[in-house]
């Protein structure tokens, strides 16, 4: 489906432009928003499987940073990043968020929409942090083991190349957002990346490290509805996400190379992130983005643009997702007078002193709503209600000695439980005392879709919650009933 605010029509481009044409538009903006992309997991930050040597080498000519996404998932992270605010600022901290997002606040896509550019989102209708944009695009970006192996990042470059010609053809300048869903769940890399880092027997009967996913109610007709029929080994489906990320990094060597045949790299402002992490089988949380753990939060930030961003320069001070648009809009030069809750990353860039921010409060309302804070040091999780899990009320985690999350030491450290409780509720204080709103995650008590009040045990949630297809997962990220066709459309599905 497209949609297309403006009237004008872009004349087609198959070859470079011309250094006079490059020179009366203004600095264009791409940015590459991956969904469920965990650092850790690319060859970039140092994981040893080699993932991504597309992005690897993109970097080489920028600056990598070390990002947090604080409030997940999809919906609170993306309006983070494209406002520049926290969720104190922007009152969305749920998936399922009801409505708009606030006219109080001003998208990155609107901000540039006012300084005349052409705005085109990829891959992301629906969703109510995609407010602003004056075309959106969509692709087949889900998949299920019926439907077959899905080519996402393909479906997506066959939409993407296209318009990024037409609008670079165009006299004005332009800002094109991709979001890529290849390292969402389904995983469905096609061959040879299915088999790239797996070549075991995947239908082992003897191999039971499966049998815990398939045992969560909520969740095991999703994964039945794509993991292949028989699967038992938790190796293999690692193995076909670590494939999505490999597979989508050479799609967008694709894209790459379409920005360098076109003449737009010294001209364009070139980003890419991700609105959060995912866990494969791990903290219960299996083959999703939920939990506040450090899979889920830890994402990539890559910059490049010559003359402006230094290249081959890694940073490695905790970044945030409302750092984004701050960085975006001062990189391009354009003053806004909204005072950001983030803070641009030129001072990195020009290795400039830059106060660090090295404790973060966190957020999460789509399968379970709780809250915490993370320091270098440690990380305390707090359940608002009880989450079907059946998860302690209380976490505490030693990040240095135990960077995994693996032991609880809550009930052995209340002392540092209460110490950071108190931390994290003078923040919380503070903040609703700046904004003068409440802290939207005690007021989103129906952030779970089921009613207006809290669950009362970790039964009823488990009893309640469900998610029972690919189709369903789609679902869960339209605003509204309003929204579904529009939302079916841009995941190519016939009917949800």
């Amino acid at each position: 489906m497209t949609t297309d605010d403006s009237n004008s029509r872009r004349p087609s481009v198959v070859s470079r432009l011309s250094p006079t044409t490059m020179a009366k538009k203004k600095t264009n903006l791409i940015l590459f928003g991956i969904d469920s992309l965990r650092r850790d997991h690319m060859s970039l930050y140092g994981y040893d499987r080699l993932t991504t040597p597309h992005m690897d080498k993109f970097a080489q000519g920028g600056s990598v940073f070390n990002m947090i996404s604080p409030s997940i998932p999809t919906t609170p992270a993306y309006t983070s990043m494209f406002t520049g605010m926290d969720v104190f600022s922007t009152d969305v901290v749920a998936l399922r968020h009801k409505g708009p997002i606030g006219a109080h606040l001003k998208t990155l896509a609107e901000i540039l929409g006012e300084n005349g550019y052409s705005t085109t989102c990829v891959g992301f209708s629906g969703n109510p942090a995609s407010r602003g944009f004056q075309k959106y695009l969509d692709f087949p970006g889900w998949g299920s083991w019926d439907e077959g192996r899905s080519p996402k990042a393909e479906n997506l470059n066959k939409v993407a190349i296209p318009e990024l010609k037409a609008m670079a053809a165009d006299d004005k300048p332009f800002f094109l957002f991709l979001r890529h869903m290849d390292p969402h769940s389904p995983y469905l890399p096609p061959g040879p990346f299915e088999r790239m880092f797996y070549d075991g027997n995947e239908t082992d009967p003897n191999n039971k490290s499966l049998e815990d996913v398939f045992a969560f109610k909520p969740f095991r007709d999703f994964h039945a509805s794509w993991m292949p029929p028989g699967c038992t080994d938790d190796e293999y489906i690692n193995a076909q996400y670590d494939g999505a990320v490999a597979y989508m990094d050479a799609a967008i060597g694709n894209l790459l190379q379409s920005i360098a045949t076109l003449g737009l790299e010294d001209d364009t402002l070139i980003v890419i992130d991700s609105d959060h992490g995912e866990t494969l089988h791990e903290h219960d949380c299996n083959y999703d983005h939920h939990g506040l753990y450090e899979p889920t939060l830890v994402v990539p930030l890559i910059i490049r643009m010559p003359g402006k961003v230094p290249a081959g320069k890694r940073f490695d001070d905790v970044v945030q997702t409302k750092d984004v648009t701050p960085t975006i809009l001062d990189l391009m030069g354009i003053k806004t007078g909204i005072k950001f809750d983030g803070r641009s990353l030129t001072t990195l860039m020009n290795n400039k002193p830059r106060t660090p921010e090295p404790e973060v409060y966190l957020t999460e309302a789509t399968w379970m709503r709780k809250h915490g804070w993370r320091t270098p040091e440690w990380k305390l999780i707090r359940a608002l209600e009880p989450d079907f899990h059946f998860k302690p009320e209380v976490e505490l985690y030693n990040l240095v000695t135990d960077p995994g999350e693996l032991v609880n030491v809550a009930e052995k450290e209340p002392a540092l439980v209460q110490m950071l409780t108190e931390r994290m509720n003078a923040y919380i204080a503070k903040r609703e005392k700046q904004t003068g709103r409440p802290n939207p995650v005690f007021t989103n008590i129906w952030w779970h879709g089921h009613g207006e009040k809290p669950f009362e045990s970790s039964q009823q949630a488990y009893d309640t919650m469900h998610i029972g297809s690919p189709k369903a997962a789609a679902a869960l990220q339209a605003r509204d009933k309003k929204k579904m066709k529009e939302l079916q459309t841009q995941r190519g599905a016939k009917k949800l």
